[in-house]
């Protein structure tokens, strides 16, 4: 009879297969705003006060915390400074930069382009008399920002197609529709089919406002989630688009999916007789707490890696001028 793969490993460890989805982590926007936070400290020294998280994940938050930032929920915490006010990459209302400007505070945006671009959307169709349904979760900052863009009540927003079958419109031939960046594809094609089935008339965006790092990262644990038998993802618990992972492995045919901050968060009952894991990250987690959880599996398993890549991604977006410019 042959020796099974844990008798071959001289610390008899079992053996555990891990598909590594990539695309993974980090997306252009979140690199960004991080890079924004860490070029701010660079040339302004610090402090340099942060507007709420810049991005979803406590490892980062800590991090530059460590370097000199300074996180804040709103501008009245922030003292008397010339020092950078830096907004988050998740966006903001209007009212945000205009009461830093009324206080003449240094403000640099780091809002994704992508949620800025949903940002113009909403405000031109405002401007041509429609009326805004926005897709997404309600507290969300992304959404607090998008409709924070236009004068209140301009904005319905719906989370689910239930809602959806419900909303009424005052004039259903002047409708436009925007969405969170970071939401599941298919719940929200399935909230877009319910209101252009009820409203023919409605105005979409002309690129889909999801955006290409969540549709990549879902589609990444599409391919792996029916090989294993835990998705592992890697990603705080406050944001959406990792949240939107455990969802959509569970659906592509994973038993079980699991969020984690950490590697010590790592549900080891979960592993009992699985013989592959699938791990991926949110796009705010960084490589480095992926790194941490293939060691921390390594260290109880006879592990083989094999990543599974669904597409290859090369955007970056440039940090604002005031960034880019030398010293004075």
């Amino acid at each position: 009879m042959p020796m099974s793969r844990a008798e071959h490993d001289p610390k008899g460890r079992p053996a555990l297969n891990v598909l590594l989805a990539a695309p993974r982590g980090f997306c252009a926007g979140v690199d960004r705003a991080i890079q924004i936070v860490e070029l701010a400290l660079a040339k302004f020294g610090a402090p340099v006060y942060v507007r709420h998280e810049i991005v979803h994940n406590r490892y980062v938050v800590e991090s530059l915390k460590v370097k000199g930032a300074v996180f804040v929920e709103e501008l009245d915490e922030i003292p008397e400074t010339d020092q950078p006010v830096i907004f988050s990459a998740h966006g903001v209302p209007k009212s945000v930069p205009l009461a830093a400007k009324s206080r003449n505070l240094f403000a640099i945006d780091a809002t994704c382009p992508l949620v800025f671009k949903v940002h113009m959307e909403a405000s031109r169709h405002h401007a041509e008399g429609r009326r805004i349904v926005l897709i997404g979760h309600a507290g969300h900052p992304e959404v607090e920002g998008t409709t924070g863009q236009l004068p209140p009540g301009a904005v319905t927003l719906i989370q689910t197609a239930a809602d959806a079958e419900a909303f009424e419109a005052e004039d259903p031939s002047r409708l436009a529709y925007v969405t969170q960046t970071t939401l599941s594809v298919d719940d929200t094609a399935e909230i877009v089919a319910v209101l252009k089935r009820r409203f023919p008339a409605i105005v979409g965006p002309h690129r889909e406002d999801i955006c290409y790092a969540t549709t990549n990262r879902q589609a990444a644990v599409k391919a792996i989630a029916a090989k294993v038998g835990l998705v592992i993802v890697v990603g705080a618990p406050n944001s959406s688009n990792s949240l939107r992972l455990v969802e959509v492995a569970e659906r592509a045919g994973c038993r079980k999916a699991v969020l984690i901050q950490r590697a010590d968060d790592i549900p080891w009952d979960a592993l009992d007789g699985i013989a592959a894991v699938g791990v991926t990250a949110g796009a705010s987690a960084p490589e480095t707490l992926v790194d941490e959880v293939l060691a921390a599996l390594k260290e109880r398993f006879e592990i083989s890696i094999e990543q599974v890549t669904t597409a290859n991604e090369r955007i970056a977006f440039n940090v604002p001028r005031e960034l880019r410019e030398p010293a004075a």
